[in-house]
């Protein structure tokens, strides 16, 4: 499928605030940050780490929701490119100013709870606070710490912010003047993109391309198969902030409707590669209570808002979250190659360091999870050294099925033992048909040092790996065997326990 030249647009469409933006000629990389501060002026936002982890840059992004409304989400500014933009509202803390320069309740909380000192951090705070007030307000302890947990403070400390976002309270959904004011902001934004079938920038710095469907992304990746795919670019933003690399061309998938679909259906779920962690959280959650918690711990809500199930599985980390629970789940994956597509099993994909079994222009398309039959118990379980927001040290997941005292099923899966998401096959046939007790426990657990020989890295050691590996099949052993005994802090409790 060739798009002629005259169907495309070449200029990025926006609205900052409630004014309307048009850009042509901009580098395709320049991060909505460094535009913010260093074109618009605006400097309300603050950069910090430049890597989306300490939250001093959020914004919040508003989208059409596809039913004549907006949904508004946190992402961090120092890391989103500004092509991506396009068709959104963008938010920050400039915006809060209401026309008679009170303060927007959410800043008013902050002063009355003293919730801020040096005040580095406190417009980032804002914004994450803006986002619940959007949402109708949060009272829960539990979902305040969840929101919050990829803004870092050093100085004031949480309890004062986190008083502040139960003093904010919310906008009510059902409040008339809002729900107005969201439907003719969605009608606005899907006025300005237009019917056009891909935004494409053409600059002096490099070139940009972000298909509507499938098949043009298909269709770009035959013609540019060494094009960076950009998803939500929590990894690939740091190749440009870190690693100061030029990226041409970009071709960004989150515009393409068709990837960001989730569907179930017998038992099976689908999940497109451009679905965020946010979107799949609840229907990953159905298929296993612990794939819901994993998820919920990978990175900040900013991150989950941007990142993509479908890119932690493309960029092939060792350390990836999502791989290890959905191998041991048994997942595929789809891979597509213009109009060829092939179905790998996901242990499959991850070939060595740094390679997968994926030729040039070829990408993800989606993920096939399969639910857990009846009988079968799956636990996951994320080693790192904070609780919320860190790199994984070691992860484990384990599916395993137990009848009649004996083992009749068992996967396991790990990341942070080698230089891909693998799984311990050795340790699994050492227990499958044995009874499931210490003895066959101690055996799976030696099975382990002949399935990996972990590197020591900055994270972790690698005695200390193999090591809170093993202490992780007895977790599984106790947890399957002894459900009664309390072995972990669960959910967004676990925070403030």
């Amino acid at each position: 499928m060739t798009i002629p030249v005259a169907d495309l647009r070449n200029d990025i469409r926006f609205l900052f605030g409630n004014e309307e933006h048009s850009l042509r000629d901009i580098d395709p990389q320049m991060t909505v940050l460094n535009w913010l501060r260093l074109s618009a002026r605006k400097t309300g936002t603050k950069e910090g780490c430049g890597e989306g982890d300490c939250g001093a840059c959020t914004v919040v992004l508003g989208e059409p929701d596809g039913k004549g409304s907006m949904r508004y989400r946190t992402v961090n500014a120092c890391i989103q490119f500004m092509p991506t933009l396009d068709g959104k509202q963008l938010l920050t803390v400039e915006h809060l100013k209401s026309d008679g320069g009170n303060l927007h309740p959410v800043q008013q909380a902050m002063v009355d709870t003293h919730g801020s000192q040096c005040g580095f951090c406190t417009p980032g705070f804002v914004m994450s606070l803006y986002q619940l007030w959007l949402d109708g307000g949060e009272d829960d302890r539990g979902a305040i710490n969840d929101a919050l947990a990829g803004n870092l403070c050093r100085c004031t400390g949480y309890g004062p912010i986190i008083e502040a976002a139960r003093k904010a309270g919310g906008i009510s959904a059902k409040d008339p003047v809002e729900q107005k004011r969201r439907v003719d902001i969605s009608a606005r934004l899907n006025a300005m993109v237009d019917d056009a079938p891909m935004l494409a920038l053409e600059t002096p710095v490099g070139r940009y391309f972000a298909p509507r469907s499938s098949d043009a992304l298909a269709d770009l990746l035959v013609a540019h198969p060494d094009a960076t795919v950009l998803a939500g670019g929590t990894d690939v933003g740091l190749w440009v902030t870190k690693m100061l690399k030029r990226l041409d061309p970009i071709i960004y998938i989150g515009d393409v409707a068709d990837l960001k679909s989730v569907r179930e259906q017998g038992g099976v779920l689908t999940i497109g590669a451009g679905v965020t962690y946010s979107d799949a959280h609840d229907a990953l959650g159905l298929i296993a209570a612990d794939v819901g918690e994993l998820v919920r711990r990978i990175g900040s809500r900013q991150i989950r808002n941007a990142g993509t199930v479908g890119g932690n599985i493309a960029n092939g980390s060792p350390i990836g979250d999502t791989p290890p629970a959905l191998i041991a789940l048994g997942a595929r994956i789809v891979l597509r190659m213009g109009n060829v597509r092939r179905e790998v099993a996901l242990e499959d994909f991850f070939v060595t360091y740094g390679k997968q079994d994926r030729a040039r222009g070829e990408f993800v398309q989606s993920v096939i999870v399969p639910k857990p039959t009846a009988g079968t118990q799956f636990k996951a379980y994320k080693i790192s050294k904070r609780f919320d927001q860190d790199i994984t040290a070691v992860l484990a997941a384990f599916s395993i099925r137990v009848e009649d005292g004996k083992v009749t099923e068992f996967r396991a899966a790990f990341g942070g033992m080698a230089g891909t998401p693998m799984r311990a096959k050795q340790c699994e046939a050492a227990v499958i048909g044995q009874d499931w007790d210490e003895a066959s426990l101690t055996l799976a657990q030696q099975a382990l040092s002949r399935d990996f020989a972990p590197m020591s890295d900055m994270r972790a050691s690698k005695e200390y790996r193999m090591l809170v590996a093993q202490n992780l099949l007895t977790k599984l052993y106790i947890e399957t065997t002894v459900p009664e005994i309390a072995t972990r802090l669960v959910g967004r409790e676990a925070a403030y326990v």
